[in-house]
């Protein structure tokens, strides 16, 4: 590994930096004491963009964030310890359409959101719960767009009242 930025002592100090992997930039952006510390950004081995965010001594840490796969963007929201977190987010499929956006919690769709499918047309908004479908009201629409449930979903299944 190779490392361009500024050092103390002879070892990686503070300031801007990048590291680079057999000739192949893998992180820019900002470092403390050595380690990565502010905002970043990791590139796979082909050198496409796979985060950037903010990291704490040396890890992906809080934050808003962004990951990226095949150099397209997956997701953005919060982040904590390197993890989707809390509050607001939204995933992606090809091309940059809309898969998902609400709220998520220890790295899961949970709280109110809306599904989308290939062509970003509203598949399912209501409630969510450890990534799935839950208790609350909901709505649902069929691939021709049309309203097809709406009422209370319990335990990710729909119940008729």
């Amino acid at each position: 590994m190779e490392f361009e930025g500024e050092y103390l002592n002879g070892k990686r100090w503070k300031g801007k930096g990048k590291e680079y992997y057999d000739g192949e930039l893998r992180f820019e952006g900002e470092y403390l004491y050595g380690k990565r510390n502010g905002k970043g950004k990791e590139y796979n081995n082909n050198g496409e963009l796979r985060f950037e965010g903010e990291y704490l001594n040396g890890k992906r840490w809080k934050g808003k964030g962004k990951e990226y796969y095949d150099g397209e963007l997956r997701f953005e929201g919060e982040y904590l310890n390197g993890k989707r977190w809390k509050g607001k987010g939204k995933e992606y499929i090809y091309d940059g359409e809309l898969r998902f956006e609400g709220e998520y919690l220890n790295g899961k769709r949970n709280g109110k959101g809306k599904e989308y499918i290939y062509d970003g047309e509203l598949i399912f908004e209501g409630e969510y719960l450890n990534g799935k479908r839950w208790n609350g009201k909901g709505k649902e629409y069929d691939y021709d767009y049309k309203l097809v449930f709406e009422g209370e979903y319990f335990n990710g299944k729909k119940i008729k009242i």
